[in-house]
């Protein structure tokens, strides 16, 4: 079981508790991003964390960690197109509030997300939530905590 995490918009207090997670279970977790995280590159994380340096475009990182995950790993992404293929390719999925994505909720999220997207296309505001606190941190962990035991037991 390795954990991969879309590191490119993952929260640092979010990455933090990942790296923490990674640390206390012995799970090798590899962050994927166009740019070197800050956590890994200074040496503070733990001997289980590794740093996957993708060049600059769009999609690459999306692309190495589809390469990359297998079924029995679990991805962090907020990306709903990635975790739609993740998900298609029987990866377990989540964001970086807990939510785990599923066969039987991607596809109405990617549909609600891409309608939004289009409004925004078409120059309307759309409304964004972009606060990240204790609250989604603590439905992280508790998500961590039952999705990798659950993971471990199969």
């Amino acid at each position: 079981m390795q954990i991969f995490v879309d590191a490119d918009a993952c929260p640092r207090d979010a990455r933090e508790m990942i790296l923490r997670f990674s640390s206390r279970l012995n799970i090798e977790t590899i962050f994927v991003a166009n740019h070197p995280i800050p956590e890994i590159k200074d040496g503070r994380a733990p001997d289980t964390a590794l740093m996957e340096l993708c060049p600059a475009g769009e999609g690459v990182a999306d692309d190495r960690i589809v390469e990359l995950a297998r079924p029995g790993d679990l991805v962090l992404t907020r990306d709903l197109p990635l975790a739609e293929r993740l998900v298609d390719a029987g990866i377990l999925v989540m964001d970086d509030r807990g939510n785990v994505f599923s066969k039987e909720n991607i596809r109405s999220l990617r549909s609600m997300r891409d309608f939004v997207v289009g409004l925004a296309d078409c120059g309307l505001q759309t409304v964004r939530t972009a606060s990240y606190g204790k609250k989604e941190l603590n439905s992280l962990a508790n998500s961590l905590d039952r999705e990798l035991t659950r993971l471990a037991k199969s």
